[in-house]
């Protein structure tokens, strides 16, 4: 009795590694109503081999069925969180950035619990797929005649349900092969991303700008301060909210009223639901960066980049990354003359969740120590705000910038971001909501920080890095997010007129959308002469 129970876990387990899905759309109680054709050939070939062939068989096969069965876990939750299939070839380093988001979003705790599970389940499905096809195998082969008859009965049926395209999950056939299409997919993937290396390094050996003499760049913005300011997951499924469209809508009424001129438009960005840093490499470089891979030999070679452009024309260049906790050696790509981290922005207040900063201070700690300076050259910024980062609560107050101080004065009501389960498994309108409101207090700063500190001579680009996950937009989402120029001098906004974007902060749902590589080259452009 003790041995039919070992088979029949033993059989449940194979079975449920060959037929989970690796999209989360797909998973249900139904998925697993399939045949898998694996367990078919596995078993028309194990009853022919002798029993020391058999063993080396069945461990060789237990061990890739649990490591395929990693790939497809990892692609569930590449696809919830950044809506793509996991990369074996670069993606390992953004466990350390994920155990980051745990540990500050959910507390220490919570990310060492996460790291202790993934190491027990990488090395426990592979050691439980070995034995339970080792047992399997065993039995099949002292029943082989029975053993061949069931697969020649299924494989008939197999055919069948292919021939007829049966369905009882969209997406998921019931003649299942979801673990030899994921072990092909990944394989496939390997060898575009091999083919990719040669293809980026003949996209990044051709560049219009690099040898540009600097009284041919950016002259149009002589004596201007450019801040670039990207809002966390600021896509154009925040603009479609009725709220925040009329939130839109009265800041540029407020900006309008306080001299400024606003145009927005679309841009598509390189990545979606996470990896902020693909997107500031692909707008700055003019290079598609929508990999790590790709982000890695961007970061050691010597491209060219807006930031390139400003330097060499002349302003004082600065980065402002509150995201950033520790040395980032990665940045000495754009070659800043200043950079500003979580460590030198000097906050002394509560964080809120991910966003250990409010946005509203990072504006006010830059405009001191940067824009206040006595006798400064003008100053270009990239400025990436992050209070509308994931889990998206809660979410800083607007305060009196007088009295922002080193950030003591604001409440008490910071802190994590609460328990996990508020963003997998709360009600998804009230995730929806809390991101809203996020991009909402994003924008509110921005805004507000040009009312309070912009003249004549600021110009802003405010732009979203990526749309939020698919927590929030749902799945295929698009990767489209807002981009607005801000200025009060009167002769900015005309040399972009012929970019066709609207007017004020929100861009026109079918107004003209671009990659966002090719934005560094046309900004690069407008503003020449």
């Amino acid at each position: 009795m003790k041995s039919r129970i070992l088979t029949g876990l033993a059989a449940f387990f194979v079975l449920l590694l060959l037929l989970v899905p690796d999209d989360f759309a797909a998973l249900s109680p139904l998925a697993l109503l399939a045949i898998p054709l694996e367990a078919l050939v596995g078993v028309a070939i194990v009853v022919f081999l002798p029993p020391r062939a058999r063993t080396i068989v069945g461990i060789v096969a237990g061990v890739l069925l649990g490591a395929i069965s990693i790939l497809k876990l990892l692609d569930l939750g590449f696809g919830v969180t950044l809506s793509r299939q996991f990369d074996p070839l670069s993606d390992w380093s953004l466990f350390r950035a994920a155990s980051e988001w745990v540990s500050e979003s959910f507390g220490k705790p919570g990310a060492v619990g996460a790291v202790v599970v993934a190491i027990l389940l990488a090395l426990a499905l592979p050691v439980l797929a070995v034995l339970s096809i080792l047992r399997l195998s065993r039995v099949v082969s002292v029943r082989r005649n029975l053993a061949l008859r069931v697969v020649a009965g299924l494989a008939v049926v197999w055919v069948a349900l292919a021939i007829l395209g049966v369905h009882l999950v969209p997406g998921v056939p019931v003649a299942g092969r979801s673990t030899a299409a994921a072990a092909y997919d990944h394989a496939a993937q390997l060898r575009a991303d091999i083919r990719d290396q040669a293809a980026y390094d003949r996209e990044e050996s051709t560049d219009a700008y690099r040898d540009v003499p600097a009284s041919q760049l950016l002259q149009g913005l002589r004596g201007k301060d450019v801040i670039f300011a990207f809002v966390e997951s600021y896509g154009r499924d925040a603009v479609n909210y009725p709220q925040t469209a009329a939130l839109l809508a009265s800041r540029t009424q407020q900006l309008t009223a306080a001299g400024f001129q606003s145009s927005s438009g679309w841009l598509t960005s390189s990545t979606i639901g996470g990896g902020s840093w693909l997107a500031h490499s692909t707008f700055q470089s003019g290079l598609w960066i929508d990999s790590q891979r790709r982000y890695g030999k961007f970061t050691e070679g010597t491209r060219y980049t807006l930031t390139t452009a400003f330097s060499k024309a002349g302003w004082r260049t600065v980065a402002v990354m509150p995201a950033n906790r520790r040395d980032w050696p990665e940045g000495a790509v754009y070659g800043w003359d200043k950079e500003y981290d979580d460590r030198t922005l000097g906050y002394k207040g509560q964080g809120y969740a991910f966003s250990s900063i409010p946005d509203q201070f990072t504006l006010h700690s830059f405009h001191r120590t940067e824009m206040a300076a006595p006798g400064r050259k003008p100053v270009m910024a990239e400025i990436d705000l992050l209070s509308s980062h994931a889990p998206w609560t809660p979410v800083p107050p607007m305060m009196d910038w007088d009295k922002l101080g080193d950030g003591s004065t604001y409440p008490g009501n910071g802190g994590k971001g609460g328990n996990p389960d508020e963003i997998n498994n709360e009600d998804a309108n009230t995730v929806r909501d809390n991101y809203r409101r996020t991009v909402e207090y994003s924008v509110d700063s921005l805004v507000s920080y040009m009312e309070k500190f912009g003249n004549s001579n600021t110009v802003m680009v405010m732009l979203g890095d990526h749309q939020p996950s698919p927590v929030v937009t749902g799945p295929d989402p698009n990767r489209d997010i807002p981009i607005t120029v801000i200025a009060k001098d009167p002769t900015i906004l005309p040399r972009i007129a012929s970019w066709g974007w609207s007017p004020g902060l929100a861009p026109v749902a079918d107004g003209p959308v671009w990659r966002m590589d090719a934005f560094r080259d046309r900004f690069l452009a407008a503003f020449a002469k």
